[in-house]
């Protein structure tokens, strides 16, 4: 995904650009990149009286900052909204339609976020990643708060298949497991917005070690872009207080069914064991 790169890389030197402007212009960019969600919307006119300065000095200090043109600008605090988004941000910015409506609209961006996920999906992709799980010596998954539901789902799978998964959502649990990967195993970290520490940092040291890691976040400036051998996108983005991750599971979904087809006859085998006991094992309700 040469875009995606291309957006990660840049990121990457933002921070050096910024330094390299004049004083001046620095304290007119900085309000900007530290309050994105309040000026995304703006066109360049309005950013400059907003800021007391005229359009043209907005474009020479959008174009320091190596962007192509304002609406490419416009794109990186788009995607700054989205990482430092807290849960009042989210309830502020989404329809007041009362409580009614809320329900609706929830379901709404729900689909927006699959839209978004379906459009951006590149299938092939997920064969080369499914022979790679096959081949690792043994897989990890790292997260925590919230994005635990989501590993918990991944490594449930994954065990079904009887693939070598471990999964660590608490900070002593990554710092261990990743301390004892290395070239031969796979890392799926899954963190959203700016990055829970414990798994940026716990996929940092994977990644040192050898171990192929797969991020799975929100937005192309994630910090787990930086640190993964490749990306996986899909909105968290939602109109209440909490996060939707109706995309993310989608996401994971799609991964497991590459993994289950990869090796078709061996996933049929085990489901044709697990056949009977789906059927009538005991741990199932029996009135």
């Amino acid at each position: 995904m040469p875009k995606s790169r291309a957006a990660q890389d840049h990121s990457i030197n933002l921070a050096q650009r910024i330094d390299q402007l004049s004083s001046k212009r620095q304290e007119i960019i900085r309000p900007i990149l530290e309050h994105p969600r309040e000026y995304v919307l703006l066109s360049v006119r309005a950013l400059a009286k907003r800021l007391e300065t005229d359009p043209a000095t907005i474009i020479r200090i959008v174009s320091g900052l190596g962007f192509e043109t304002y609406r490419h600008f416009q794109k990186h605090l788009h995607e700054l909204s989205l990482a430092f988004a807290t849960s009042l941000d989210t309830m502020q910015q989404g329809p007041t339609s009362g409580p009614d409506g809320t329900p609706r609209d929830s379901v709404f961006r729900d689909l927006k976020n699959l839209q978004a996920l379906k459009n951006s999906l590149d299938p092939e992709r997920f064969t080369p990643l499914a022979k790679r799980v096959y081949a690792a010596r043994r897989l990890a998954v790292f997260a925590g708060d919230l994005a635990t539901v989501l590993a918990d789902y991944l490594g449930h799978h994954l065990n079904i298949l009887g693939l070598p998964v471990y999964v660590a959502t608490s900070a002593g649990a990554v710092t261990h497991t990743a301390r004892g990967l290395g070239s031969k195993d796979v890392v799926f970290a899954i963190s959203f917005r700016r990055g829970l520490r414990q798994t940026v940092e716990g996929t940092e040291q994977a990644r040192k070690n050898g171990a192929y890691c797969v991020g799975i976040a929100d937005t192309y400036i994630s910090p787990l872009t930086r640190t993964c051998n490749e990306i996986f996108l899909a909105s968290v983005d939602s109109v209440s207080f909490g996060v939707s991750y109706t995309a993310p599971i989608t996401l994971l979904n799609a991964m497991l069914a590459a993994i289950g087809e990869c090796r078709r006859p061996r996933t049929l085998e085990i489901v044709r064991q697990l056949d009977d006991e789906q059927r009538r094992g005991s741990r199932w309700y029996s009135s």
